[in-house]
């Protein structure tokens, strides 16, 4: 049981960065070139992406908003596919359009985090056969060459690629060649720019789903090395480890990593008894906060702490974490809980310097608009933007640089019950 109306104040060191992240194919709208939009046209309409947000066209209305809101700092990421709309061709026209957003940005006094790929690829080189073939990575760094030199002075953070080292994204081999990738941009990026550079890991928790079953606990080890260790120990000691694939020396991975830049959600259950290692969230647990099953049912603040601490070799961002809900003040709870667990992170020697919350807006979650897990909403047919009192509640923790029972008590009365969400007509 948590007791948010008991928590301690909770204050941030000096310095410390706040804000919010976006994900290009998620918010602009549009973005026919990439192999996500093609996976689309197999959904339904409505779970298609379309014009998402509108971001494309609304990004100066967004940048004023984001300053409207108290933001310090905004993540958001290029589109590949819009810059090199085919391997041999690019499109100045849509840099333009990002060096113009990033001067936008600049205007509205905010640092910015860039993403060079978050998620979403050009189609043409889904085709070549991505990061699954190693000769593709040249592709990548020909792009990293292209676009960096050019925006290098309205970058003060680099994420070179967003969750690109899960095994959970089909193969030892897709998690070697991405960090490859990566560590060959790192080098690529210092050559033009000060500014430190990581990619964004999702830190995930692999969980027995019977915590003294001796099965449960070797696959959910098994799937945290996958998971984790693979990349922590090539950015340590340069070397590429994992099982069921032979070792590799990867030298120029040492050291690749400025800061770490974790996305932390919850946990995964593992039950060594189904092929595909997936457990149901405990009864006692599961937050049913949407009207559709979500992989994201869980609150799980404690395992944030713990997992930080595995990452304390260098300096942290937070740079996704966020509740997805119909009811706006699970949201608030939620970040009243998980930063808590980031201060006992702090205390514990984390040297943690921001946090963005995911996400600024409500968007497209990859293959619905339902999931909800924006500080403001957007009404999809005419692209309104409506903050919700969560997005004034994160503006007074970030003026404060942290919260008390009078910020909380500002916005809650007595917490949430699940009771009341009704489903979204």
């Amino acid at each position: 049981m948590y007791d948010i109306f008991s928590l301690p104040d909770v204050i941030f060191p000096d310095g410390f960065l706040w804000g919010s992240g976006t994900a290009g194919h998620q918010i602009e709208g549009d973005n026919f070139l990439s192999h996500r939009w093609r996976i689309e046209q197999g959904y339904t309409e409505e779970n298609r992406s379309g014009k998402a947000c509108n971001h494309y066209e609304l990004y100066r209305e967004d940048a004023a908003l984001l300053k409207e809101l108290g933001h310090q700092c905004y993540r958001f990421s290029l589109e590949w596919c819009r810059i090199q709309p085919a391997p041999d061709r690019w499109d100045d026209k849509a840099l333009e359009h990002y060096l113009d957003e990033l001067q936008e940005l600049k205007k509205n006094g905010l640092k910015t985090m860039v993403t060079l790929c978050h998620i979403s690829m050009p189609a043409w080189f889904v085709d070549k056969g991505d990061f699954r073939k190693r000769e593709n990575i040249a592709y990548f760094t020909k792009y990293v060459e292209y676009v960096v030199p050019k925006i290098t002075p309205y970058v003060d953070y680099w994420n070179v690629l967003n969750e690109f080292f899960s095994y959970m994204r089909g193969s030892m081999v897709f998690t070697f060649n991405s960090i490859r990738a990566h560590s060959l941009a790192y080098h690529i990026i210092k050559r033009y720019s000060d500014a430190p550079v990581s990619s964004a890991h999702m830190a995930l928790q692999h969980y027995p789903n019977r915590f003294y079953d001796r099965l449960d606990n070797l696959t959910a080890a098994l799937n945290d090395f996958r998971q984790h260790e693979t990349l922590l120990h090539a950015i340590r000691h340069g070397e590429l480890i994992g099982p069921e694939i032979d070792a590799e020396e990867c030298p120029e991975a040492k050291g690749a990593m400025d800061f770490w830049a974790l996305n932390i959600y919850t946990r995964h259950l593992v039950n060594s008894r189904k092929a595909d290692l997936s457990a149901e969230r405990f009864p006692h647990k599961k937050l049913k906060m949407i009207d559709m099953d979500f992989y994201l049912e869980e609150m799980y603040p404690e395992g944030t702490t713990a997992m930080l601490e595995r990452f304390a070799d260098r300096p942290v961002f937070i740079t996704e974490n966020g509740c997805a809900c119909e009811d706006d003040d699970f949201r608030i709870v939620y970040m009243i809980l998980y930063l808590s667990a980031l201060n006992d992170a702090i205390r514990r020697g984390v040297d943690l310097r921001g946090y963005l919350y995911w996400s600024l807006l409500d968007n497209y979650e990859w293959i619905s608009f339902k999931p909800r897990f924006g500080l403001v909403g957007v009404d999809f047919k005419t692209f309104r933007r409506i903050p919700k009192r969560s997005a004034f509640f994160f503006r007074d923790i970030i003026r404060a640089n942290g919260f008390n029972q009078e910020i909380i008590r500002k916005y809650l009365a007595q917490m949430p019950s699940l009771s009341d969400i009704k489903p979204r007509s």
